[in-house]
């Protein structure tokens, strides 16, 4: 069974929408393995009003902290230090789908990163949203998950940007799943939509 984890590029880009993308494409299990701030509409609570198939399970987080900030910092106004020894993946005969915060190098404690958090073993799939600096962005992301031997997938997020996206995929590579264009809003169907336009692609990674 596949575990991928989705990372953005920064915050804000679409992470939670494209990870329940692929938990309905998949039919996966969902977790958020630190969740800061919005604990009553948390990116779960998110994921699972998006979804619609009835095998999904979403797993608890291993931290929920309160303040919306860098885990580091709301974990620190909570009174506590996150040992990423006690974030371990839960159990399921199911695919996973695991949803970072924010981009690779947020800082978790004063020596751990989200980045250490994917182990060797995990798909990524980089989430890309366009804005000024995006590129820079995507390819120092992307460079990084290739150093370190991971082969990743992208999704972009937003109206297509053809020259953006054209010069991302040659230079790096990354495997295209597809495009999560603006929408009106976000719903069910919208979900099981795109869902739909997924899942060969990754069916086959």
């Amino acid at each position: 069974m596949k575990h991928i984890f989705i990372t953005g590029i920064s915050t804000e880009v679409g992470k939670t929408v494209a990870s329940a993308i692929v938990t309905e494409a998949l039919q996966a299990d969902y977790w958020k393995p630190v969740q800061a701030g919005d604990l009553d509409n948390s990116d779960s609570h998110k994921v699972q009003r998006l979804i619609s198939n009835t095998k999904t399970v979403i797993h608890p987080n291993s931290y929920a902290l309160r303040t919306p900030m860098s885990p580091h910092g709301a974990a620190e106004i909570d009174g506590l230090t996150i040992d990423v020894k006690q974030i371990q993946p839960p159990k399921t005969d199911n695919h996973l789908v695991i949803e970072g915060a924010g981009g690779l190098l947020v800082p978790l404690n004063d020596t751990d990163t989200i980045f250490d958090l994917i182990l060797p073993e995990y798909r990524v799939i980089v989430v890309s949203r366009h804005y000024l600096g995006s590129i820079n962005h995507t390819l120092l992301t992307l460079g990084a998950l290739q150093s370190k031997g991971f082969e990743p997938g992208i999704i972009f997020s937003g109206d297509e940007h053809q020259t953006t996206e054209s010069i991302i995929l040659k230079k790096t590579g990354a495997r295209f799943f597809g495009r999560i264009n603006e929408e009106t809003k976000f719903d069910q169907p919208t979900i099981k939509k795109y869902a739909a336009l997924f899942r060969e692609a990754l069916l086959a990674w």
